[in-house]
């Protein structure tokens, strides 16, 4: 155990009880839908997350599903189970069932399989020239990169065609997988339908500079995770899966367009996992036109875009709220479609917005060698103030010329700009080069053990910066056994399952929270809690100035 004197990092209490270990979990790839499960929604399904402390999981769920249900699919590393329930059982049996069970030792949830849609919305096919790389200084940033196949941007999406004349060139050999249908091929089943991933995939990597078509925001590498399928829909485990093999691919961007359901805990596992592997997930904040961003927008490891017209005025169909960090355009894209659809069409929504902001990412990490939580930080950093509320935009318009030509960590300010609201040379800018302060991060990690599912432990953070950008908590415990991490700011009491503003349960004890500028008026409170399990694990905070 570290010592706990330590300036920053301090233990506030803790309880210690004697236990046993979890049993241990079972860890392996996804795998494959029992033959006859159906593409896209399925409305009949609940989603069983199981710990890694209770061993097996589709054992664990087996005996507690009734007569007529039965388990469908499994995901080994998300732990999570999907039973099936016949079309005729009556409504109440599904509520009934996720009721017991969640009562049961070792069951971390249960929820619906939502469906979730396509954020787009059709517009005019004969619209004139594409608008988006000049909007966002794609172009310009052309002169300084066009890209980097190195660097691989996944659309979950329905399927692509690969194929296409203006994107072949960027699609990997191994283009991507289908979970809807449950093979190795991501192409369309039905082209003249499902051209949504296509029109995607264009809006971010469309070829640069090859005399053909239209080009995207970077000459990125692509791959296809088909988890819609041609209705544009897709249940909740396809598109969790399909988030999980895009990190396991090594995927740097993963691109959500889709959204409209709520939170789910499958999903959230399935975002978390993968920012906990290093990828950027970029997500559409949807077209419903309210206030308040559509998951998976909203969960605090997504990215949520906004998307603005060619005025870089607030679309109307836009949702907007406190959890959207960037815009980018969205209306009258014109990018791929499908050869059946003519090869090129304009569309509309946070689905195009998201993949131009997907793009101009890709653009970046051609350029600078960021982590994931660095690269999302630059580009809000280099963001354009297009002159919308904070809700709108976030911290504005994505900017590929200032990402690209801006060093990381030095903020996004113009010395040329006699209009810019900072300004570089004064000493009390938090983004002057000169301070010897700014960018600086501070890192720090403790040791300890839990051991039994009614052990816990509370610590504090005191700042290090009065004004941090962000904070990152990180909990990496033994993997026989689950443990949880909840976080409190602004205030002196103790963060626990039932009292916290941030939480991280995963089946897992892989946990990671990251607060962007935290409320620094109290310490940071934070709390390690075993919900089945015992062993020793490290949590380590990073505070960024």
């Amino acid at each position: 155990m570290s010592d706990d004197s330590t300036q920053r990092f301090n233990r506030r209490s803790f309880l210690k009880a004697t236990g046993v270990a979890g049993a241990a979990a079972a860890l392996g790839g996804v795998t494959a839908a029992t033959p006859g499960r159906d593409p896209g929604p399925k409305e009949n399904e609940i989603l069983v997350g199981v710990s890694a402390g209770a061993g097996d999981i589709e054992g664990k769920v087996t005996s507690h599903v009734p007569g007529n249900a039965e388990v469908v699919h499994k995901n080994e590393k998300l732990r999570y189970v999907a039973v099936k329930f016949p079309e005729q059982a009556p409504e109440t049996a599904q509520e009934n069932f996720i009721e017991a069970i969640t009562k049961k030792d070792g069951i971390k949830y249960a929820e619906v399989n939502e469906t979730l849609e396509a954020q787009y919305t059709p517009s005019d096919p004969d619209f004139g020239d594409q608008y988006a790389p000049q909007q966002v200084g794609s172009d310009q940033a052309w002169d300084t990169t066009l890209g980097d196949s190195d660097v691989t941007i996944a659309v979950v999406d329905t399927g692509a065609q690969y194929d296409h004349p203006d994107l072949e060139a960027n699609f990997k050999s191994n283009p991507g997988q289908d979970f809807a249908d449950g093979d190795d091929d991501p192409y369309p089943d039905a082209p003249n339908d499902e051209y949504h991933g296509t029109h995607v995939a264009g809006c971010a990597a469309a070829v640069v500079d090859n005399d053909t078509g239209v080009a995207g925001q970077g000459n990125s590498s692509l791959i296809n995770g088909r988890a819609l399928d041609e209705s544009g829909g897709g249940s909740t485990a396809d598109i969790a899966d399909a988030v999980e093999w895009a990190a396991d691919q090594g995927a740097d961007i993963i691109n959500l367009s889709l959204g409209g359901g709520g939170y789910t805990d499958t999903m959230k596992n399935a975002v978390s996992y993968a920012t906990d592997n290093g990828a950027l997930v970029m997500a559409a904040a949807g077209n419903s036109g309210s206030q308040g961003v559509s998951y998976p927008a909203a969960y605090e490891e997504c990215v949520a875009v906004s998307a603005v017209d060619d005025s870089e005025n607030l679309a109307s169909f836009s949702q907007y709220g406190s959890s959207v960090e960037l815009t980018a355009p969205g209306v009258d894209v014109l990018s791929t479609t499908t050869e059946e659809r003519g090869s090129y069409e304009t569309l509309s929504g946070t689905s195009m917005a998201t993949p131009v902001a997907s793009g101009v990412a890709g653009l970046t990490l051609a350029q600078w060698d960021l982590s994931n939580a660095d690269l999302r930080a630059h580009l809000k950093d280099t963001a354009k103030d297009i002159g919308l509320s904070d809700d709108e935009q976030g911290s504005g318009q994505v900017d590929a010329y200032a990402a690209v030509t801006t060093e990381p960590g030095s903020g996004g300010d113009d010395p040329d700009d006699p209009d810019d609201p900072d300004d570089p040379d004064d000493p009390d800018d938090p983004d002057d080069p000169d301070d010897p302060d700014d960018g600086d991060e501070t890192s720090e990690t403790l040791s300890d053990s839990l051991s039994s599912y009614y052990d816990y432990d509370d610590y504090t953070w005191s700042w290090e910066y009065s004004s941090p950008s962000r904070i990152e908590v990180v909990l990496d415990g033994p993997s026989d056994a689950d443990f949880d991490l909840y976080v409190n700011e602004g205030t002196t009491q103790n963060a626990s399952p039932d009292n916290y503003d941030y939480r991280s349960i995963s089946t897992n004890s892989q946990e990671t929270i990251t607060i962007e500028n935290p409320d620094t008026s109290t310490e940071l409170q934070i709390n390690v809690d075993s919900y089945s399990g015992s062993g020793s694990y490290d949590v380590t905070i990073t505070e960024t100035n």
